[in-house]
């Protein structure tokens, strides 16, 4: 159940029934030789539909557009500063907030994201808690969910791919990402196989010095459309689960 596919008619009917939503959220950036650009926003976007279609869940938009300044140096890389994705995400919880949603279950492909969705959640539960009781609207539950974190998918990149899955432009993701659109496939040789490991703290012109062709420690080489279809059984399982455990849903 996608929320832009729905009248305001429907989001108010699935409202009486459950107040639950997941919020796809990725980046717009480079992910190497062989990786798509919107990688981070389609992998999520793909198991979010998934998950909605399957448990009958409602599904946001997704925010493509993540903390990415690191990826700058590489064209095609749209990057938001921390303090702006904060104010998107903030405004985008105080408009689900205000219609009665009060389980948020950001399903994140970024993980440049990952501290400052949790600093946006720091920010609307302090200005909750700042207001007087009886002028903030009933309860608000915030949880951020990584798809490429969860047991299953890792059990699986561990096997497929061991220590070429790499921390950045994986074989997992893009993988993944072609599945989602195998119309995309670009087959390209790695030089070196493996891309050095480092940080990603710095900024982007430094990046682009450590990590040449914008790998981290990866063989994206080894993604295949098949192994994307079993990331993505393995992903929508473990979000589920997760998910169940956030919303205290059967």
């Amino acid at each position: 159940m996608r929320l832009q596919h729905l009248t305001w008619q429907e989001v108010e009917t699935y409202l009486r029934q459950r107040t639950d939503i997941i919020v796809p959220i990725g980046s717009t950036e480079q992910h190497g030789p062989n990786g798509l650009v919107g990688t981070d926003a389609i992998c999520p976007e793909t198991v979010a539909w998934e998950v909605g279609e399957r448990y009958g869940v409602l599904v946001a938009p997704t925010q493509s557009l993540g903390m990415a300044q690191h990826h700058l140096a590489f064209p095609g890389t749209i990057s938001l500063r921390p303090s702006t994705l904060i104010a998107v995400l903030r405004d985008t919880l105080l408009s689900l907030s205000r219609h009665g949603f009060t389980h948020v279950f950001f399903l994140n492909g970024h993980g440049g994201n990952i501290a400052t969705l949790s600093a946006a959640f720091a920010e609307v539960y302090a200005e909750r808690s700042l207001l007087d009781g009886d002028v903030r609207r009933g309860e608000l539950n915030l949880t951020n969910n990584n798809w490429f974190a969860g047991p299953r998918v890792r059990k699986l990149a561990e096997s497929l791919y061991g220590d070429a899955e790499g921390t950045h432009a994986t074989a997992s993701e893009v993988a993944l990402s072609w599945f989602a659109r195998p119309d995309a496939v670009k087959q390209v040789e790695m030089s070196p196989r493996l891309a050095p490991q480092g940080s990603a703290q710095c900024d982007a012109e430094e990046f682009r010095r450590r990590f040449p062709d914008g790998r981290m420690g990866s063989d994206p080489s080894l993604a295949s459309i098949e192994h994307g279809r079993r990331f993505f059984e393995a992903s929508v399982d473990d979000v589920w689960e997760a998910y169940r455990a956030f919303t205290g849903r059967e």
